[in-house]
C-alpha cells in the first residue's frame, strides 16, 4: 500500500463554492461580463481537481477576507456618535451617579455605598456598547 499524498486532490463542494463566490463577486463589481460569469460558473461545477480551480480566478484580484473584530474598548466617541441610544444611556448613568453621590453626602454614611450601584450602572453601559459594536444596523429606520 502506498501512503503518498496524491499529486492531485479532488475538489470539495466547499472549494467550488468559494471559487464561485469569488467569480460572482467579480461579476457584480464589473470585472467580468455576464457571459464570462456564466462560463466560469459552469466550469467551476464541472471541475474535479483543486489545482484546476485556481485557473478560473487567476486573473481576478484576491477576495478580501473579513478581518476579525478586535476586542477593545467598546465605549468610544465614534460609538457614541453612531448610536444615539448609547448617548442616552450614558446620560442616564451620569445623572444616577450624581444623584447617588448627593444622597450619600446628605445621608452622612461612613462608607461609600454608591460604589456598588455605580459599578453595575457602568457595567450595563459597557455591555450596551459591546452589543451595539457587534450588531451594527446601518440605515435602521428607528435609531436604537
Amino acid at each position: 500500500m502506498d501512503d503518498k499524498i496524491p499529486a492531485r486532490l479532488r475538489a470539495s463542494d466547499g472549494d467550488r463554492e468559494r471559487v464561485a463566490a469569488t467569480i460572482q463577486a467579480a461579476g457584480s463589481e464589473g470585472r467580468l461580463t455576464l457571459d464570462e460569469v456564466e462560463d466560469r460558473l459552469s466550469t467551476v461545477y464541472a471541475i474535479r481537481y483543486v489545482d484546476e480551480l485556481g485557473t478560473l480566478t487567476a486573473d481576478l484580484p484576491p477576495a478580501e477576507r473579513p478581518r476579525p473584530s478586535r476586542p477593545g474598548w467598546p465605549l468610544t466617541r465614534a460609538a457614541l456618535r453612531e448610536h444615539p441610544a448609547l448617548r442616552v444611556h450614558l446620560g442616564v448613568v451620569a445623572v444616577l451617579a450624581v444623584l447617588l453621590i448627593v444622597r450619600w453626602t446628605v445621608g452622612g454614611a461612613g462608607f461609600f455605598w454608591p460604589a456598588v450601584p455605580m459599578f453595575w450602572l457602568f457595567i450595563s453601559l459597557v455591555a450596551h456598547a459591546r452589543v451595539r459594536a457587534f450588531r451594527p444596523r446601518p440605515g435602521a429606520p428607528v435609531p436604537y
